[in-house]
């Protein structure tokens, strides 16, 4: 089979599938399965759909991910990322301008894998991703609002400032068994499922607050109030092209992808860290393409890879692709069976449960660490966050790519008197006074978001006999927060191999952008040493430290 389109799940069954495996894979499938359910139905109301198209595009996606992605641990589905864009296509372009719009992300993310652009898609800058994304978590967050205090708005502006306009300016009677609800929902999401490990705190939440409801007769908005009667069945759907429209979808068309391709393979690529795997990044790019023009059909909507699932399936035992599939049936099984139930959960249960994603996705501390760094880092971040939040996603994503280059080339261009070496032709010295199990290595060049990649690959596949490693750092002039993920990453990787690192020769910016994130500390502060021959005592007592404890 082509390298560039190489399923795992092909692999996982030419190397033998066994009842053990299904065993795993089974329970795993079905645990996300009913994880998926209360957030997908979230999703698609947040993006202006009915609670049914969650459900579908997380069938059909689920599904085609699994048996054709190139990661053993995926799960693909509707995102939290996607709500924002999704919303604002509908409301500009109707729902015949989603199916296209869709269709055509998947062309291009079928592009993007045959062209094997896999490798590129990780470039993309740290701060910009977590702008962006924290954009569209308070977002979410702001339009949750109306759900949760049970205001009788009916339709929201499509701005921020406009929205909490129509707020304040519209602030009737709160409806207080809605804002209980919403609290309640918050609690039993955050905490039910810590008590019950086997039961997902937000399908707790979901099951429980609607009973409630349902019981007693609360006076609050349903899905039934608010949408009707939701369809539990799949009905095949053709979009209506107009040629002269097509330009019209382009730019969005082509946000979808890009957000696609970024998600899915960091989801990937967290799933590879958490099992010590690897996917194909192109094979996955494929995959996520082929999902996004089938599931338009069905009427679904954008899909990518779940962090929070992928990580699930991990944390629960899944060990293949077939998890997914399961995860898949499961939805599908709760679709047929229960989907007519669905018309009974509160809208301020679906409101709690986004609210806490919308926690979540909010990636709070990474934003904290970023302010704490470079000042370049900080202008991609708030501008990309700010531009997200008032003006739209794809404005956000392009100028702060865009400034991103900028800032670098302003960088760069400080750094004339240097010579740039890639770390694969590093100067590798034989210190022959050395110890045995000391080696010396030499970083030069700058350790930031372009480069970052291969330096963390490179890195971690030194020392294969080392017990310390000395790394020579005096021409690294910067990191940035992309390097900083990195190369935590790495130290990390040395710490469960047992292996000690000493850095040497680091400039004093560096030295302060390690202990501002908290690096320097995890290191070892008395490990970050000035010259080279500091390094080298420090080395020769770290060595005797694990013998001694051997």
């Amino acid at each position: 089979m082509n390298s560039i389109f190489k399923p795992k799940l092909y692999v996982v069954l030419k190397q033998g599938y066994n009842r053990q495996l299904f065993k795993k894979d089974l329970y795993a499938g079905f645990f996300v399965g009913i994880m998926a359910l209360p957030i997908v139905l979230a999703f698609a109301i947040a993006s202006g759909l009915t609670p049914d198209k969650g459900l579908i595009t997380a069938i059909i996606a689920g599904f085609i991910v699994s048996v054709l992605g190139g990661s053993r641990f995926q799960i693909a589905g509707p995102t939290g990322v996607f709500i924002v864009i999704v919303y604002g296509i509908v409301q500009k372009f109707g729902l015949n301008g989603l199916m296209i719009s869709t269709i055509m992300a998947g062309l291009m993310l079928v592009g993007f894998g045959l062209l094997r652009l896999g490798a590129i898609m990780k470039y993309i800058p740290h701060p910009l991703i977590v702008g962006f994304t924290s954009g569209i978590a308070l977002i979410v967050f702001t339009n949750q609002m109306k759900d949760a205090l049970g205001f009788q708005i009916e339709k929201l502006p499509d701005d921020f400032v406009g929205t909490w306009t129509t707020y304040f300016s519209n602030v009737g009677p709160v409806n207080y068994y809605a804002l209980i609800i919403t609290i309640v929902t918050v609690l039993i999401s955050i905490y039910g499922g810590r008590m019950l490990k086997k039961v997902p705190g937000q399908f707790l939440a979901l099951v429980l607050v609607t009973l409630a409801v349902t019981l007693l007769k609360l006076p609050v908005a349903t899905i039934q109030s608010v949408f009707g009667d939701v369809s539990n069945t799949f009905s095949f759907q053709m979009p209506h092209f107009e040629y002269d429209s097509l330009k019209s979808y382009i730019q969005p068309a082509f946000t979808i992808a890009l957000l696609g391709a970024i998600r899915s393979l960091l989801s990937a690529v967290v799933a590879d860290g958490m099992t010590s795997s690897t996917h194909r990044s192109n094979t996955e790019l494929v995959a996520q393409g082929v999902a996004n023009i089938v599931t338009p059909f069905f009427g679904g909507f954008p899909v990518t890879g779940a962090l929070a699932r992928t990580a699930a399936n991990i944390k629960n035992g899944g060990r293949t692709p077939v998890a997914g599939v399961i995860h898949a049936v499961t939805l599908l099984l709760i679709m047929l069976v229960f989907g007519k139930w669905i018309t009974f959960i509160p809208m301020a249960c679906i409101a709690g449960i986004l609210i806490v994603v919308a926690y979540n996705m909010s990636e709070w501390r990474s934003f904290a660490m970023i302010i704490k760094g470079s000042k370049y880092d900080v202008l991609v971040l708030l501008i990309s966050f700010f531009l997200t939040v008032f003006v739209d996603l794809t404005t956000a994503f392009e100028v702060g790519m865009v400034l991103s280059a900028m800032l670098f080339i302003q960088r760069m261009s400080k750094l004339s008197n240097i010579e740039l070496v890639d770390i694969d032709n590093d100067i590798i010295e034989n210190y022959s006074l050395l110890p045995k199990g000391v080696d010396v290595y030499e970083i030069s060049g700058p350790f930031f978001f372009a480069a970052a990649q291969s330096y963390k690959a490179t890195l971690k596949g030194l020392a294969a006999d080392s017990q310390v490693l000395i790394l020579r750092m005096r021409y690294v002039p910067f990191i940035d927060s992309t390097g900083i993920r990195n190369f935590r990453e790495v130290v990390r990787d040395f710490k469960i191999r047992k292996v000690a690192i000493v850095l040497s020769g680091v400039r004093p910016k560096v030295h302060q952008t390690l202990v501002d994130c908290g690096l320097a500390e995890e290191i070892g502060n008395d490990l970050i040493c000035d010259n080279f021959g500091d390094a080298v005592k420090k080395a020769t007592e770290e060595l005797e430290k694990i013998k001694w404890f051997k």
